[in-house]
């Protein structure tokens, strides 16, 4: 599987590959054609990049920082209630009515999300800070008012996101923004995975395990709107970017519809896994 990551090392930031327990730095062999990973996806994931996956590592996984894969998307766009069951709990809580007939629609800001292993930050404000597992489509080909029947091959490739929300925020009005955008609140990556490479995405089940326990279990194919429609839908509001994150919205079992709800704690370890993408994982920390 190639994956290809950002990262920090000492007080340089790169992109490099993935490769066992070491990464392999792309940005100092490639920096004068693709200064970072969004350039990189723009131009096609190049085969000749790809290549260097038979290079020795230039460091080892454990002395670099990751960072989200796509340090400056032009949008961040994430569905809600795009799971059937987790529409049923959150109409369970109260919280809406009939299933969204138009994909619910809401957006974050960059500096929202941090990286895997690195900490989501715990608001202080608040102690209903929940975790939300999602599918990430990540943009390789531009484009404006998309066809469902065009939209996948628009995607670069896919990454795994952390989607986490500060209830009480996200519910004091309609408008969710506020509780989907506290800083460092939600977390992405590790990397992304080439589209060709990800086969079946029906089937890819996406988990959550907070502190080793099993709290979210389902394959994409229970989403109400799929991933071309979706596609369709944000390109028809503005043109598509090389680069753009588009969170599919999470399955059931997110922590503030159980009958005794759960919530992340500072010292608590979320991990997201989708299988033929990798694990996400993340220690709560107070902001």
């Amino acid at each position: 599987m190639t994956k290809y990551c950002s990262f920090k090392i000492g007080d340089r930031t790169s992109y490099g590959l993935v490769v066992g327990d070491g990464v392999i730095d792309l940005g100092k062999r490639f920096y004068a054609q693709y200064a970072d990973l969004k350039a990189l996806i723009a131009a096609g994931l190049p085969e000749r990049v790809a290549e260097a996956a038979s290079d020795a590592p230039d460091y080892a996984l454990a002395d670099i920082t990751f960072l989200p894969p796509i340090a400056d998307p032009v949008h961040i766009w994430c569905l809600a209630l795009n799971y059937v069951e987790h529409h049923s709990e959150v109409q369970s809580a109260g919280r809406v009515q009939e299933l969204p007939k138009q994909p619910a629609l809401f957006a974050r800001a960059r500096d929202s999300l941090t990286g895997h292993g690195q900490p989501l930050l715990h608001p202080g404000v608040s102690e209903q800070f929940d975790f939300e597992a999602e599918l990430v489509v990540v943009i390789g080909k531009p484009g404006y008012r998309v066809s469902q029947a065009d939209a996948m091959s628009h995607i670069a490739g896919y990454t795994i996101m952390n989607e986490g929300s500060v209830r009480d925020w996200q519910f004091h009005t309609r408008q969710i923004t506020p509780g989907k955008n506290f800083y460092r609140s939600g977390s992405i990556g590790p990397w992304i995975v080439p589209a060709s490479e990800v086969g079946d995405v029906d089937a890819l089940r996406i988990q959550t395990r907070l502190n080793g326990e099993l709290m979210q279990d389902d394959v994409a194919a229970s989403m109400v709107h799929k991933i071309p429609r979706f596609i369709e839908y944000v390109s028809t509001i503005a043109p598509l970017h090389p680069g753009d994150i588009l969170a599919t919205g999470t399955p059931s079992g997110v922590g503030f519809s159980r009958k005794s709800p759960v919530f992340m704690k500072p010292g608590d370890v979320c991990e997201i896994t989708i299988d033929g993408v990798g694990v996400l994982s993340n220690r709560v920390e107070r902001d």
